[in-house]
């Protein structure tokens, strides 16, 4: 029912009226509104939780243990953080006898899994919800002409108000859907992309650092 408050406010019914006017296509509707509601919610207490663990500074501290030979002492320092680029480095560091780059790559592309996740139901209701609420103007329009067709135009005009009302519901309530579960998506989105380029720049600090070490390294040793 929390699509239909704004609406309701406007039209001065309550929620209930409003929605029972809807006609069926409505029930889909409000299905899809609390799926993004709650995706919303579960990422945005994701993001608070992510964002309060980043340590940028122990980051940068086992970069430094690393330009200067002392990986173990990276390891065990990012052991101890709970920031993501933190647990990659030490994926990456873990691993790199065998492969460092295949390692920081798998060890990312596992830390972004945890920060895409639930956009792409965030967008399917997006997209889905204007759709509903058009589908719901067509279902509405038939009704209107249905109406109509039975040719006594005064006892027919309740359910042609109705069906136009359950046109104009249906499709207002899809659209604030997919309008209010836009600013989420792309805010979403937008951390997804920081977080992207934190990773990005871990990792060429990370190989120009071995790189460095490993030039400084004599050819004849």
């Amino acid at each position: 029912m929390l699509i239909t408050f704004p609406l309701a406010f406007l039209l001065g019914q309550t929620p209930l009226e409003l929605f029972a006017k809807g006609g069926p296509i409505m029930w889909p509707i409000l299905l899809v509104s609390f799926l993004a509601i709650t995706v919303v919610i579960e990422r945005v207490i994701f993001l608070l939780r992510e964002r309060s663990a980043r340590q940028p500074e122990v980051v940068e501290k086992m970069l430094e243990f690393v330009e200067a030979s002392e990986p173990q002492r990276a390891l065990v320092l990012g052991q101890q953080s709970s920031d993501y680029v933190a647990r990659i480095l030490v994926y990456a560091l873990t691993y790199r006898g065998h492969s460092l780059s295949n390692a920081f790559m798998r060890a990312a592309n596992k830390e972004l899994a945890r920060f895409q996740q639930g956009l792409a139901v965030l967008d399917t209701c997006i997209t889905a919800a204007p759709l509903l609420g058009l589908l719901g103007t067509v279902t509405g329009m038939m009704a209107t002409f249905g109406a109509l067709g039975e040719g006594d135009l005064g006892a027919s005009a309740g359910k042609i108000t109705g069906g136009v009302g359950e046109a104009l519901i249906a499709t207002a309530c899809g659209l604030v859907i997919a309008i209010l579960g836009l600013f989420p998506y792309n805010i979403l989105s937008a951390t997804v992309e920081t977080a992207k380029r934190d990773i990005a720049d871990a990792s060429l600090a990370l190989e120009v650092i071995i790189q460095k070490s490993d030039s400084a390294v004599p050819k004849g040793e």
